[in-house]
């Protein structure tokens, strides 16, 4: 697939050539607001802060199995490294030239375009700061640096047209639904850690998790659409001489859609060997009762195993 990340400076039209590179190119054009319309759709609102770019990846992600891409948005130049077809475009220009084109845009004198442009920066610095954890894009991280002083929209539409063909951008195949399944569960299981999740959710949160792992576990579960249960059932795994129960077993989960007890562990090797005794425990006396032990590294297999990698929305 191709992505092709445009941003810029405020006051430096880097919008217009995104649009006009997008068109030229026939590509389909993403903007900041369709994001943030889709991430209100899927999820109810925004995310926090730290989840953003993950977010912004997932969606992507989705699209690219669909169509090559013009991503104009914050931080796009982050997001576009996960992608194997990339070109990052930034749009420069001096100060001079933000407020005169702020002046003809706006329609403001050059007094009030300038602090207009000083908002912007300062806002634009807020959010990337928040959002991506540094307040300015540096040019290492582009592969193409224009600028509106010498070069006018359609100059760097062109410029930007020949990067792509002589990369060849143009030639490669769609995002694999493969490759798509693999960067969803990554982005998936980050944006877990935060929390995140579709408002739509198949399980109410009716008990306080013993640990953010199981919180974590819990919200990837309602990413894919997969119905569980906390804590359900207790087993009794050990009796005394007068068959009074001295010890019990609560796996951590329950997926009824695949008849599943769900056991998560660290990699302490304590907790793991204790762990793995009471589940020997479980199957010697319940047979019946399929339980599993899951690493953190677990969880991918069993989104995998079970074929529910493309299920869930982008």
């Amino acid at each position: 697939m191709a992505l092709i990340a445009v941003s810029g400076h405020p006051g430096c039209r880097f919008e217009e050539v995104a649009r006009l590179t997008a068109h030229g190119l026939g590509f389909e054009l993403f903007t900041q607001a369709q994001l943030q319309a889709l991430a209100a759709e899927e999820f109810g609102g925004p995310p926090p802060d730290k989840a953003y770019s993950s977010l912004v990846t997932s969606v992507l992600a989705k699209l690219a199995t669909e169509y090559h891409l013009v991503y104009c948005g914050l931080g796009g130049e982050v997001q576009a490294r996960h992608f194997p077809g990339l070109l990052r475009v930034h749009v420069v220009a001096p100060e001079s030239v933000r407020v005169g084109n702020l002046m003809i845009d706006k329609q403001l004198d050059r007094l009030s375009a300038r602090a207009a442009l000083l908002e912007l920066e300062a806002a634009e610095r807020a959010e990337r700061s928040a959002k991506l954890g540094k307040s300015r894009a540096t040019a290492e991280l582009f592969d193409l640096v224009l600028s509106a002083e010498s070069l006018g929209s359609e100059q760097m539409v062109d410029l930007i047209a020949l990067a792509a063909k002589s990369s060849g951008l143009r030639d490669r195949g769609l995002l694999s639904h493969a490759a798509e399944a693999q960067l969803q569960f990554q982005m998936r299981l980050k944006l877990a850690r935060f929390g995140v999740a579709p408002p739509a959710k198949v399980t109410l949160r009716s008990k306080q998790f013993a640990h953010g792992s199981e919180e974590t576990f819990a919200n990837l579960l309602d990413f894919y659409r997969i119905a569980w249960e906390y804590e359900p059932r207790t087993f009794p795994i050990q009796h005394d001489g007068d068959g009074n129960v001295v010890e019990s077993f609560a796996p951590d989960f329950y997926l009824p859609e695949l008849d599943l007890y769900v056991e998560l562990t660290t990699m302490k090797q304590s907790l793991v060997t204790r762990k793995n005794r009471k589940v020997r425990l479980l199957r010697e006396l319940y047979p019946q009762v399929n339980i599993q032990v899951f690493y953190q590294k677990d969880f991918e297999n069993l989104i995998f195993k079970y074929g529910l990698a493309g299920g869930g929305r982008a």
